[in-house]
């Protein structure tokens, strides 16, 4: 069989097997096939309206720079999503056919044919044809449009196959599930992007979009719309360049897409090698005491105090959970300052964010408790337990949360109000490790290990009473350093005491914690097997 009836061959098996696989996916529940076609609705309805929106706005000045950033970011959509989401399309795993006789070459092009089928390539297919669309004007510039609307789309698709392949057995694995959970921490995060920048295109226009348009239309795959704008103005020499250099890019990928599944098919996976030399060298670094540890107190407290701080590193729930608070906690009260809307008050949600971090402690632990409870056999033992986790907490929280304020107050040129922003953090976090340890005793719940989902069904009510509960119970904590604040700016009296909100603020978030941690050491003490019950669901 020559190559060419061979990759003809392969491709049609493996679009047969595509959709094969999609059909038989559909009918195994009704609810699958709800949740299937709704989500196709939702997504074809945004896409479609996206479409229309384009072309309604056809002859805008600057209507070429959002044709182009928008196909960048399209792009690079595409080019991350297989690594936040490595389960989305398990009917295009290569590692799934290593042990078939196919040559690399032939199995690019079927799996990027079988890429093209789905809702996901339609939606694309409908942006990129809005984006140039909008871009062309003339009988040639629509012939541009059509080869560059092609050459993107291949590429977009050919991106996510290559990232995805080259990081399969990662992606596969316990770490790749891991590092999926912190697509949360990326949507976090890139909601308050989106929303800053739109704040910022509503107050200063499209205008502002011209410079990075201008260099990104030279960044395949923006470079092939790049191309139809070129060619609508009769430039085109930059426009062959474009769509030559979209050409070029696809090429690469697709060589390296090829690459990447020689690798993968003829190399043999690492968890199949011998882990002796590896064992070996792991029990020299951990043999004694090493790192931070050193740092720590000795006794139980040090001890506690090192495994909240692994689970912070190494745990996937708690590693999210804490990046998140870290990048919102930066991100609200900075990105309000750069805009000129905040106040300098706003650094207080960096302590906010991290004292959450201090709900359901023993959760954190899922079944893994057990452990700990066998050290608990009295109050005082519980006591400890509390108060390590709550210093660990601090090693992070305390200069972070100074670092947000000073920054913010940079921002702001807002100096003499430093003092009592730092002393009203001071007090919210004390009155949040002391809700916290209580919370923690009274209210666990169990967290999933695998998956999205943050709280085992059953025990919502559970969570949202420990956290939002918890939380309304720091702020009245906190109304007494809140009520001085206030009457030092707006009392004349009060203006020569604003210095004394900082000690002050600092030693009432010290009373409430150590207030909180001994009234929930008893507690913690006395609901041993209640806790351990909770917390193991998961």
């Amino acid at each position: 069989m020559s190559g060419g009836a061979e990759a003809a061959t392969t491709t049609a098996v493996v679009v047969r097997l595509k959709l094969s696989l999609l059909r038989n996916g559909l009918r195994q529940s009704g609810g699958r096939r709800a949740a299937f076609l709704a989500s196709a609705v939702v997504a074809l309805l945004f896409a479609a309206l996206q479409l229309a929106g384009l072309i309604a706005l056809r002859g805008h000045a600057h209507i070429a720079s959002v044709a182009v950033l928008g196909t960048a970011v399209l792009a690079l959509g595409w080019a991350v999503m297989p690594l936040f989401f490595p389960g989305g399309d398990e009917t295009l795993d290569p590692s799934r056919l290593v042990m078939l006789p196919l040559r690399p070459r032939p199995l690019v092009r079927a799996l990027l044919a079988a890429s093209l089928v789905g809702v996901g390539p339609l939606f694309t297919v409908l942006l990129l044809a809005g984006c140039a669309i909008t871009v062309a004007h003339g009988t040639a510039a629509y012939a541009v449009s059509a080869v560059a609307l092609v050459l993107a789309l291949l590429l977009c698709v050919a991106l996510a196959r290559a990232v995805a392949t080259a990081n399969i057995r990662l992606l596969t694995s316990r770490k790749g599930r891991d590092l999926a959970v912190l697509s949360g921490l990326v949507v976090a995060i890139g909601a308050q992007l989106v929303n800053f920048g739109m704040q910022r295109l509503g107050t200063a226009g499209l205008a502002q979009l011209g410079p990075a348009a201008d260099v990104l239309r030279w960044v395949p795959p923006a470079s092939a719309i790049g191309a139809v704008d070129s060619a609508s103005r009769g430039s085109w020499g930059a426009a062959a360049a474009q769509l030559a250099l979209t050409a070029a890019a696809l090429t690469a990928v697709l060589a390296l897409w090829a690459r990447s599944l020689t690798r993968l098919m003829t190399s043999p996976d690492a968890s199949t090698l011998p882990a002796g030399g590896n064992a070996e060298r792991g029990r020299t670094r951990t043999d004694g005491r090493g790192g931070l540890a050193r740092l720590l107190p000795a006794g139980r407290t040090g001890t506690v105090m090192e495994r909240s701080l692994r689970y912070v590193w190494r745990d996937p729930k708690t590693k999210a959970a804490w990046a998140t608070s870290l990048a919102i906690g930066l991100i609200v009260p900075v990105f309000n300052a750069l805009q000129g809307t905040g106040s300098v008050y706003f650094a207080c949600f960096a302590a906010g964010m991290l004292g959450i971090q201090m709900y359901n402690q023993f959760g954190q632990d899922t079944s893994a408790f057990w452990m700990v409870a066998l050290t608990i056999s009295s109050p005082r033992d519980a006591y400890v337990e509390l108060r390590a986790r709550a210093l660990a907490l601090l090693l992070i929280t305390l200069p972070y949360a100074v670092l947000v304020t000073v920054l913010t107050t940079a921002l702001l040129g807002d100096w003499p109000r430093l003092p009592e922003v730092l002393g009203l953090s001071f007090a919210l976090l004390g009155a949040m490790l002391a809700t916290g340890a209580w919370t923690s005793a009274r209210f666990p719940y169990s967290i999933p290990q695998e998956g999205y989902k943050n709280v085992v069904p059953g025990q919502v009510g559970l969570a949202w009473i420990s956290i939002f509960g918890g939380m309304v119970a720091a702020a009245l904590l906190c109304s007494p350093v809140i009520a001085l604040t206030i009457w030092t700016n707006v009392s004349a009296a009060g203006e020569g005491w604003t210095l004394l909100l900082l000690p002050a603020g600092a030693a009432y978030g010290a009373t409430l914690t150590l207030l909180g941690l001994h009234l929930a050491a008893p507690r913690t003490a006395a609901r041993l097997p209640e806790i351990l019950t909770a917390v193991s669901k998961g």
